[in-house]
């Protein structure tokens, strides 16, 4: 099954205008923020502050950052993949490359996981929990996440990447005129979702999310809902390809998503999880592939940044087994100078497994089974012949994070 065009017709200027920028560096950026509000979300469970008041300021703080940080990632992850999709990629290809990115940090860190569980904490494990987790099927069932916690996310994005051809053959069918109404569709879908979890019981209680085990898996971690999310960054993604205006540039999109940040907290818990920021991500997203098409320099886009949004898949994947495993070892409760300096180590020794990780497993297994050669993702464009003599062929060279 081939993975379409994004358009049936686009006109040679167009086409040139798309062909200027060959990578998004801002996205990339993006993504290591994104995976430091995780960080600094989970820290916050750690109880590091002997200070009540600390404690409490850092949590009323930095708590959002792990809902808001996922949304981010699900929602980037469509736009990418919809910004890079390949000419004549055979849904196979796509699926064998998805896989080769995913699952070798998944596996090294199951397994790190499970040593440090069984030889450290002398927990036994669930075979059940353990089979779940190691083939990402745990979003399909409000089950304790178990081994790498944080995987459930993976287990979200394989159903996206099991649907992306079948949903981009429909999406890039849908006129540049509609675009945005479509979008306006998905959003009102996602704000309903909390609506629907009322339906689901009201216990057992989950006292850290606030509400029942149900609805907070529902809304947060079930993943043909969280499909959503991706959804919403593929149209956001031909939404800019198209070149459809946005309403608003970089700054504001940047000041909206602080904002819908710092408001979140006063909503119930189910329509903070999502709702509240998907929007302001969404065009944030947006904002920054458009600056990036123009030529617009940003600090996200620094090399540094970058950099650091390179690792940030294999930092999001070793942060939880630090943030456990080095507290259990460095101990909780210290004073708030201390505490601040333990935070620091333990940020240095998951950003130093983060770069070995993805420079020793990632980026090789990447380079060696899923591409035969060095990735080079086509940002295609069918034209009319006469397009075609006025403009060269768009190519898009980017990381390949979705």
């Amino acid at each position: 099954m081939d993975i379409p065009p994004a358009s049936a017709a686009v006109s040679g200027r167009r086409a040139a205008r798309n062909a200027r920028v060959p990578r998004l560096p801002s996205l990339t950026g993006m993504r290591f923020v994104a995976a430091f509000t995780v960080f600094l979300s989970h820290l916050t469970l750690e109880d590091l502050f002997a200070d009540d008041g600390v404690q409490r300021s850092m949590t009323a703080t930095f708590i959002q950052g792990g809902f808001t940080g996922v949304g981010f990632f699900f929602v980037l992850s469509g736009f990418v993949l919809a910004w890079s999709a390949r000419e004549k990629d055979t849904a196979r290809t796509f699926w064998r490359r998805r896989f080769f990115k995913i699952y070798p940090n998944h596996v090294v860190t199951f397994v790190a996981a499970a040593l440090l569980l069984g030889f450290v904490a002398n927990e036994t494990f669930d075979l059940g929990t353990a089979a779940l987790n190691l083939s990402l099927l745990q979003a399909w069932a409000p089950v304790d996440g178990g081994f790498n916690i944080v995987s459930w996310s993976l287990s979200c994005e394989v159903l996206f990447y099991l649907s992306f051809p079948l949903l981009f053959r429909y999406i890039r069918r849908i006129r540049p005129d509609r675009l945005w109404l479509w979008t306006g569709v998905v959003v009102a879908v996602i704000l309903l979702v909390p609506l629907a979890a009322t339906s689901l019981p009201n216990e057992p209680y989950l006292w850290y999310a606030e509400t029942s085990v149900p609805r907070f898996w529902f809304v947060y971690a079930f993943a043909p809902v969280r499909l959503l999310d991706f959804v919403f960054g593929i149209l956001l993604a031909r939404v800019v390809l198209e070149g459809r205006r946005l309403p608003m540039g970089l700054g504001w999109a940047a000041v909206l998503s602080v904002a819908a940040y710092a408001v979140a907290p006063l909503f119930p818990m189910t329509y903070k999880l999502t709702a509240v920021t998907v929007v302001p991500l969404g065009l944030l997203i947006a904002a920054g592939a458009v600056a990036d098409r123009e030529g617009r320099r940003t600090f996200l886009a620094g090399p540094r940044m970058v950099w650091l949004g390179e690792v940030s898949f294999a930092f999001y994947m070793v942060h939880w087994l630090v943030l456990t495993f080095g507290v259990r070892w460095l101990g909780d409760q210290w004073g708030t100078p201390a505490a601040l300096g333990v935070a620091a180590l333990l940020f240095g020794v998951t950003l130093a497994l983060a770069w070995l990780l993805h420079a020793g497993v990632e980026r090789p297994v990447m380079r060696r089974f899923s591409l035969r050669r060095r990735p080079k993702l086509v940002l295609y464009r069918q034209e009319p012949a006469s397009a075609k003599a006025a403009a060269p062929e768009p190519t898009v060279r980017m990381e390949d994070h979705g």
